[in-house]
């Protein structure tokens, strides 16, 4: 992908529409239209987004629109452009040889099929569990694997991990503490999360190794923080761990590939490539219009002249292969906002850095006048290669995007005609290009925090009321409120997630009657496997998407809780419970109000 420095509109710059020769670019009028792109002038690198200044904001009220680069064709006049034709080889594959060009138009004349397909994608979908050895963690890992789901865990000691989960797990080494242990590659094919870890809190006086005064619960025990501290753990823990499986597991609104976003533009090198490349005469280019989108913001302007002189009938723009591929395979589909004209176009996806290869392609059609989101799902893009519909390609690979196109042709596949084709001048504002993430959203970033995270703050609480952790919070090094500050950082993440806060855990069976609350105002206890089942639950559950919410069960701590292993419980639908939760609420809120009884 190439994208472009920040700038600075000077005074002089007034243009609205601002065109570079085979790329959308911003290109101030005290330049001629033979100047050298003034970023390629400058030293520092490109950057991915530039920022809008007063005069160019994503939602700029007016401007004086001048069209640069005019294109001079006219249907069924153009001649076949020499010039043009290797302008847009040298655009695309650099500046040609002799020898590289001969060899290139023998190639096409003689190969009726595409390069070398790659392999067949893997399978993804994995589940990471972080945190697997703490008592929910290890309960998740054997929930999951029950149901037959792919699990990988994160680790920091792999003996300990394999003793306790098996020699066979689906084990990585890594610490969320530590950034540098946190490596792309771990997190492959991982689209779902659920964090259990935590800050380490035990006796005083030290414990068993299996941890058995911790289990019974800190009221049981004078505590004290072992290993590293809340704010390693809970805050930048877990801002490493956000960072690492961001790219995997996907964003609630998707991810910006072309358009505008939180005040930026983030740009692609456009290209023209029409049917010149085969004798035609069809022209077309991309520009930015500063002022083109649904908003008075910047848009990218597709437009042309098409024609079928000399058997052609089709126009387009590419992208240049992107320098590192984007992984899009935790995403459903592509979504355009544009302003339609009545016609068909083609979106044509790229996972081979191949001039001539197989394609991705999906048709779409346009309203008349309209600004309109298109979505098109990635499994609606049929496998293309010249018009032609490949039975054989390998399956579309998400995760290696090389490149995108944008068609208007006259040709839909196997020898089909889009109905819509009229020759003559055609323009198609695009203001974004983006993912997305299909209907129901389930939350892909579980994570299990604790009750009374907002509560050693909150005006007029009598602690002496409150669990131990509340009223020791200084003294554990402010273990709740780096809790909460970890959540925070989840909810401003833009992950799809659901946040869990069990009250105090115990190793009681699951299976009892439960209180879900929202505000953070509940005490009591909850099995620790029992949130295990509830945080994979959450993670199917529409209705726990973006919520923070409060569990206990119904059972006193005075009153033990067992089963009858004869004659267990039935497992919940726990989609009861979520159907009742409310967004927004976390009881940060009650932090600038009065207290509320506890």
């Amino acid at each position: 992908m190439e994208c472009f420095n920040s700038t600075k509109l000077s005074s002089p710059c007034t243009s609205s529409i601002l065109n570079l020769q085979g790329s959308s670019s911003l290109v101030c009028n005290k330049f001629s239209k033979n100047s050298v792109h003034p970023w390629l002038l400058s030293s520092p690198p490109p950057k991915p987004f530039f920022q809008l200044d007063d005069r160019l904001q994503c939602r700029q009220k007016s401007a004086h629109r001048t069209y640069r680069g005019p294109i001079l064709a006219e249907a069924g006049k153009q001649g076949w452009d020499l010039g043009r034709f290797l302008k847009t080889l040298y655009f695309f594959n650099g500046p040609p040889s002799p020898s590289k060009f001969f060899e290139f138009l023998i190639e096409k004349l003689s190969s009726p099929s595409p390069s070398e397909p790659k392999k067949s994608m893997e399978s993804s979908g994995i589940v990471l569990v972080v945190g697997a050895t703490g008592g929910v963690g290890r309960r998740v890992v054997d929930v999951l694997q029950k149901k037959g789901l792919p699990v990988r865990v994160l680790a920091r000691n792999e003996e300990k991990a394999r003793k306790m989960l098996g020699p066979d797990i689906d084990l990585i080494i890594g610490d969320i503490t530590k950034e540098s242990t946190l490596l792309p590659e771990y997190f492959k094919g991982v689209r779902k999360v659920i964090n259990a870890a935590s800050v380490i809190v035990g006796p005083k006086e030290g414990d068993t190794p299996e941890r058995e005064k911790y289990s019974q619960g800190i009221k049981f025990f004078e505590p004290e923080i072992k290993g590293d501290s809340p704010e390693m753990v809970e805050f930048v823990g877990m801002r490493n761990l956000i960072n690492a499986v961001k790219g995997s597991v996907g964003l609630r609104n998707g991810k910006l590939l072309f358009g505008c976003e939180d005040n930026g533009f983030r740009d692609l090198a456009w290209g023209a490539l029409d049917d010149v490349v085969m004798g035609g005469v069809s022209e077309s280019t991309f520009i930015i219009d500063t002022t083109g989108g649904e908003k008075g913001g910047p848009a990218g302007l597709f437009k042309g002249v098409v024609s079928t002189t000399n058997n052609g009938g089709f126009t387009s723009i590419r992208t240049k292969n992107f320098s590192v591929p984007e992984d899009l395979s935790s995403y459903d589909g592509l979504e355009l906002r544009l302003k339609g004209d009545g016609r068909r176009y083609k979106l044509i996806v790229r996972t081979s850095r191949d001039w001539d290869t197989v394609g991705y392609t999906a048709s779409f059609d346009t309203t008349e006048g309209q600004w309109q989101s298109i979505r098109l799902p990635f499994s609606s893009f049929v496998p293309v290669f010249r018009a032609r519909t490949v039975s054989d390609a390998p399956p579309f690979d998400l995760r290696s995007i090389v490149s995108l196109q944008l068609m208007f042709s006259k040709f839909e596949y196997d020898g089909k005609l889009n109905p819509t084709f009229v020759e003559g001048p055609f323009q198609l504002p695009v203001s974004s290009i983006r993912t997305f993430i299909k209907d129901p959203v389930t939350p892909r970033f579980v994570h299990v925090s604790s009750a009374g995270v907002t509560r050693p703050d909150r005006p007029g609480l009598d602690l002496s009321k409150q669990p131990p952790a509340v009223r020791l919070n200084k003294e554990l090094d402010f273990i709740l409120t780096f809790k909460l500050k970890g959540e925070d950082l989840i909810r401003e993440s833009g992950i799809p997630y659901a946040i869990v806060r069990p009250c105090a855990l115990t190793e009681e069976p699951a299976g009892a009657d439960l209180i879900f609350d929202q505000g953070d105002n509940i005490t009591g206890k909850i099995s620790r496997e029992e949130i295990a089942r509830i945080c994979i639950a959450a993670l199917e559950s529409p209705y726990a998407l973006d919520k923070t919410f409060e569990v206990k069960s119904v059972i006193p701590f005075s009153e033990p809780f067992t089963v009858d292993l004869e004659n267990p419980p039935q497992e919940k639908d726990y989609d009861i419970y979520f159907k009742d939760l409310k967004d927004g609420i976390t009881g940060k809120e009650l932090l600038e109000q009065s207290p509320v009884p506890v």
